[in-house]
């Protein structure tokens, strides 16, 4: 069976440093938490876009990334979704990129797309915004090095509850 979407929490997602084969086929992505979604973008290799954003976030080129690092340790929790436009939730639009977009923008309202999209939802009051100081050094390595320690953790807490 082939997945209409990827679902990879944000820490898990910083381990993968090369794009799986089987993601190649994904040219739209989500930034989201449990209950907003930041930011809809395409590309066509979603997998690559995703990591700009996060390296651009560093420098202020990418508003999305820049929110991601301004909100670490927390950020962690954050979801990246991956999704096809040749996808069947997009039939009705002819699996068009840019018309699968626009959908998309339509139907969550991100925080951080402000084109297609006439009522941003409001960033909500517990994260900081993406003009906030770093709250972390901003070394790549070192936050990576934390969502390991994270994905470890997660892991063996489910390991121990499996035991139980």
């Amino acid at each position: 069976m082939i997945a209409d979407k990827i679902i990879v929490p944000l820490k898990r997602f910083l381990l993968i440093a090369e794009c799986p084969s089987a993601w190649k086929k994904f040219d739209l992505y989500l930034f989201r938490d449990e209950e907003v979604v930041f930011y809809i973008g395409q590309s066509h290799l979603a997998f690559e876009r995703v990591w700009e954003h996060l390296l651009n976030g560093f420098k202020g080129h990418s508003i999305v990334g820049r929110f991601i690092w301004c909100n670490w340790p927390r950020s962690m929790s954050f979801t990246v979704e991956l999704l096809s436009s040749k996808f069947s939730m997009f039939d009705a639009i002819g699996n068009d990129l840019n018309a699968s977009e626009r959908q998309l923008i339509q139907q969550h309202s991100p925080c951080f797309n402000v084109s297609l999209n006439n009522q941003p939802t409001p960033l909500p009051d517990s994260y900081l915004p993406a003009n906030a100081p770093f709250r972390r050094r901003r070394s790549l390595n070192m936050l990576i090095h934390e969502a390991e320690r994270a994905v470890k953790a997660d892991d063996n807490k489910r390991w121990l509850e499996s035991l139980e």
